[in-house]
């Protein structure tokens, strides 16, 4: 794992705990500090107040997760269409003439190659994206030649739409995997309502002198794990959240024993 990754994750782990922390023990001493000036403070409405924040927080808690969830469906939507596309291709293709049916085979095989080592060394992002796109434009050519040679050919339709759809779903996939992200401002406001809704309660600790360190701690942990869950959903790249790749690994199987004489 790479150093900057290391410290994504130590950071996904330790801004959580740290702020919740920090925000329990500066609440439970102003309440300390309040109750001790103002002994006939209502605990009650501080009780109300604690709710209603706490329940914005389950929101925007429930809210920030859907996110997170919705992209990991995302990819996990994208590798199986992309398996059940380079096989349809691969499958077309044998109904072209040679040299295109067995070039386009010889690439889609390592088009495979190349997306399984990309599961197993992420480091090596950038040269099998520009592999993977040089395979698809050779494999556009294919079908560029084929639509010069006879536009009015189905099976020739058949072969270019597969090789369409197998461009577009790269495109996708490349874009829900690098580019989709939680936005940094619902982490911005997550965190301001969560810093803010642990202070209300350790002031609430404070003024009821029921809080204790042990449960300051034990409140940091269960929302630094929520935290930390949220982010690596959110950022495949850190590898702690992983989609299973069976299906590609099991497509790659397949072709390379269809290839072998």
């Amino acid at each position: 794992m790479k150093m900057s990754i290391v410290l994504e994750v130590a950071l996904m782990s330790l801004i959580p705990l740290i702020s919740v922390l920090i925000a329990l023990i500066l609440g439970q001493r102003y309440g300390e500090y309040s109750i001790k000036k103002s002994p006939e403070l209502q605990q009650s409405a501080v009780g109300s107040v604690v709710g209603a924040v706490f329940g914005l927080l389950a929101f925007i808690l429930a809210f920030t997760f859907q996110i997170a969830v919705s992209h990991y469906d995302s990819r996990k939507s994208k590798l199986l269409e992309e398996v059940t596309n380079i096989r349809t291709t691969y499958l077309r293709a044998g109904l072209i003439d040679e040299p295109i049916c067995s070039g386009t085979k010889k690439l889609l095989v390592e088009y495979v190659d190349q997306r399984v080592e990309l599961t197993r060394d992420f480091s090596k992002l950038g040269p099998v994206l520009s592999r993977s796109q040089q395979i698809l434009d050779t494999l556009w050519s294919y079908a560029e030649i084929l639509a010069e040679r006879d536009r009015s050919s189905e099976v020739y339709a058949l072969y270019i739409s597969s090789v369409n759809d197998l461009v577009d779903n790269y495109n996708q996939r490349v874009t829900v995997v690098l580019e989709y992200r939680i936005p940094v401002t619902v982490f911005y406001v997550l965190y301001v309502i969560l810093f803010f809704s642990m202070f209300v309660l350790g002031y609430q600790f404070g003024i009821s002198g029921k809080g204790s360190f042990k449960i300051n701690v034990l409140m940091a942990l269960i929302f630094a794990a929520v935290m930390f869950l949220i982010t690596a959903l959110d950022r495949p790249e850190t590898g702690l959240v992983k989609i299973n790749q069976k299906p590609l690994f099991t497509l790659q199987d397949q072709l390379h024993d269809k290839q072998a004489p």
